[in-house]
């Protein structure tokens, strides 16, 4: 390891946030938030368009009222209509149970046998912690 460099990678919290950014991309590309995104562009874009050649409440106005979209628009609307709505169908079918054997049988082991009171296999441990605790070292 060079001392001074560049670690891109250091910590483990880089790694747990690129996995949430990109778990939140995937789900709002899922429901699909991109085309919110793109109208969203659109009209930011409509907006400054129509702010160059008329008043702020008129820019307003053009942009929202829906009388006047743009090409981006078009293609947005298109975009939303040629998209596949996936279309779930429930089909309630009978469920069929088989005749399982209704008796139950309990076996005890063969052989077992009883440890004594006194057994010496588990013994405390009497000895104090080292002193000054281990500290981890840092290299």
């Amino acid at each position: 390891m060079l001392d001074g460099g560049f670690r891109l990678f250091e910590s483990p919290d880089v790694f747990k946030r690129t996995g949430q950014l990109l778990l939140t991309v995937a789900l709002v590309a899922a429901i699909g938030g991109h085309w919110a995104v793109l109208q969203t562009v659109a009209w930011t874009t409509m907006f400054a368009d129509n702010l160059r050649e008329s008043s702020f409440t008129q820019a307003v106005t053009k942009t929202f009222d829906g009388n006047h979209p743009c090409k981006l628009c078009h293609e947005i609307s298109a975009g939303k209509k040629s998209e596949k709505k996936a279309e779930f169908q429930f089909a309630l079918k009978k469920l069929e149970f088989t005749v399982g054997l209704n008796a139950f049988h309990f076996f005890s082991p063969q052989g077992y046998y009883l440890l004594d009171d006194g057994c010496d296999v588990l013994q405390c441990r009497t000895l104090a912690p080292p002193l000054p605790p281990p500290r981890l070292s840092i290299a």
